[in-house]
């Protein structure tokens, strides 16, 4: 369906922007489906990757993926020559190429002397031969020493980007705090032109849509939304933006290839914070930081990444819970873990942990449709060498809607982060989904969510990426499941982690920007039968 043709009757039209494939963000995809549920023509802007699905539905919401050429990506420095390392090679291929057609040479006189041996012992030798084997010497020395030199620029070249890499090094501090203190905010127009990548690519097509409310998530996409605002705005239509601040930006690891990167995106958020029409957040402690970071004179709307209600009697689409995906009975203790794997997750620590927790199986929910899996095939072969591999389960992401119910049959949930900015500061989504399955919680001592634990009593903290530490949390909570799930009994307490309530927020937040627009569909609908 074409926006603009719908067959629905419509309170006016959000355009959301996400810098992913929509796929495996539940956040954008309940946002989506519930502001269209409420009435709104919503059309959901995602980043077009290889293979991937141009466009679907998420229930009446439309999907539409981008094509991003990330042409500016690249720093200038990535293929100019430097005066910093004069002898290194142009950046590219021609370095290699040099270092292996040296060797080539090499190889291609030790054949023809070779060769000649075997024509001495055959007693084939000739004149030829032997003038060859007087021009052989010098041209091995030529050959071994322009090889050397092919080497050492080749060298220059790997330790030039090593030092161009280096966030401490002279000559890549300097460019970045001259910019700084020269364009303020503006730097990041300098310090990571691909920025512009993204305005490029969504700017048109926004425009074209003419949004009502541009609902922008996350720190690359605040630029784009208040730069189609604006010219909005310019055109006579009242166009808002809300702003969904999914982490802390000053909080993310940067880019150990580009020192550049993260300065580039904190001075891009701080630029266009401040035009945003409304700021929503997933946490209350991240809402208190992002008021006092950005002076902002309303605190951020908060929207928790909740699971949906869970429906009475829903079954899954194939009937398999975890443990039926596992193949392992009721009495076989089951420690899961869903979401995404990377150093800072701290996943290994579960697989370290199989061998002082006997008979114990871990299932790891991280295999995604599309991305790669290379960090969880890491992890089982991670598992093989520590001889578990028959207690390690990897399984494939399952609908979000579907994700409490899925692991609701383990013992218990895990989450073992690291000790991160923005690991402070929210209930991250598998915590939520987690408390809906009733599962009793495993978490490392990161602020929020180890304060919620000792709070409400769903389980037990342990010190980030203490092993010994980890092991009596979780036989604790294997020693007594039923204390810790009666936490949830609490009146109030899941009902304030579910999603519906999250929506109410939002909503409110969607009439602030607009009042003009029709209060709520649901309401027209009844004013119309009335």
């Amino acid at each position: 369906m074409e926006p603009g043709s719908a067959s629905r009757p419509t309170r006016g039209r959000i355009v959301m922007l996400v810098d992913n494939g929509v796929q495996g963000d539940s956040r954008v995809q309940k946002t989506a489906r519930s502001a269209a549920e409420a009435g709104w023509e919503v059309l959901l802007l995602g980043v077009l990757s290889n293979g991937a699905q141009e466009s679907w539905r998420i229930g009446d919401a439309q999907v539409r993926l981008i094509r991003v050429p990330r042409s500016l990506g690249q720093h200038p420095s990535q293929f100019h020559r430097s005066w910093r390392r004069p002898l290194a090679y142009p950046p590219g291929r021609h370095g290699g190429y040099r270092v292996q057609r040296m060797k080539a040479w090499q190889a291609a006189i030790e054949e023809r002397r070779v060769a000649r041996a075997v024509a001495r012992r055959s007693g084939g030798a000739s004149l030829r031969h032997r003038v060859a084997d007087l021009l052989a010497p010098p041209a091995l020395l030529t050959a071994k020493a322009l090889g050397r030199w092919a080497k050492f620029r080749a060298g220059e070249l790997h330790r030039l980007r090593k030092r161009q890499q280096d966030p401490d090094a002279l000559f890549t501090r300097t460019p970045i705090r001259f910019w700084q203190a020269l364009l303020g905010p503006r730097s990041w127009r300098r310090l990571d032109r691909g920025l512009w990548d993204y305005e490029l690519a969504f700017g048109p097509v926004i425009d074209e849509l003419r949004p009502d409310i541009i609902h922008a998530n996350d720190f690359r996409m605040i630029g784009v939304g208040v730069r189609a605002t604006r010219r909005g705005r310019a055109r006579g239509l009242d166009t808002r933006l809300v702003w969904d601040a999914h982490e802390f930006v000053g909080g993310v690891l940067g880019r150990a290839d580009n020192p550049r990167w993260l300065p580039a995106q904190v001075a891009h958020v701080e630029e266009y914070v401040g035009t945003a029409d409304a700021v929503v957040t997933v946490s209350a402690t991240l809402a208190e930081l992002l008021q006092r970071t950005h002076r902002l004179p309303v605190r951020p709307d908060v929207v928790l990444n909740a699971p949906p209600r869970p429906v009475a009697g829903a079954q899954l689409a194939d009937s398999a819970d975890v443990r039926a995906r596992c193949r392992i009975d009721a009495a076989t203790p089951l420690l899961v873990y869903c979401g995404g794997v990377n150093p800072t997750r701290g996943v290994e620590l579960m697989i370290d942990a199989l061998p002082q927790l006997p008979g114990t199986h871990v299932a790891l929910v991280t295999l995604h449709p599309t991305a790669s899996n290379a960090a969880s095939e890491a992890l089982l072969a991670r598992a093989v060498a520590a001889g578990v591999a028959d207690r390690v389960h990897l399984l494939p992401y399952v609908p979000h809607w579907q994700v409490p119910t899925f692991l609701a049959g383990a013992d218990a949930g895990v989450i073992p982060i690291h000790h991160q900015p923005n690991h402070e500061l929210a209930l991250i989504t598998k915590f939520l989904e987690y408390s809906h399955a009733r599962l009793p919680i495993v978490v490392s001592d990161v602020r929020t969510m180890a304060d919620t634990v000792k709070e409400t009593g769903q389980g037990e903290v342990f010190r980030a990426e203490d092993l010994t530490d980890y092991v009596r949390a979780v036989r604790s909570v294997l020693a007594d499941p039923g204390r810790y799930r009666a936490a949830y009994d609490r009146p109030g307490l899941l009902e304030g982690w579910t999603w519906e309530t999250q929506v109410e927020v939002l909503e409110g937040v969607y009439r602030r920007v607009r009042p003009d627009l029709a209060p709520s569909f649901a309401d027209r609908t009844v004013a119309v039968a009335g």
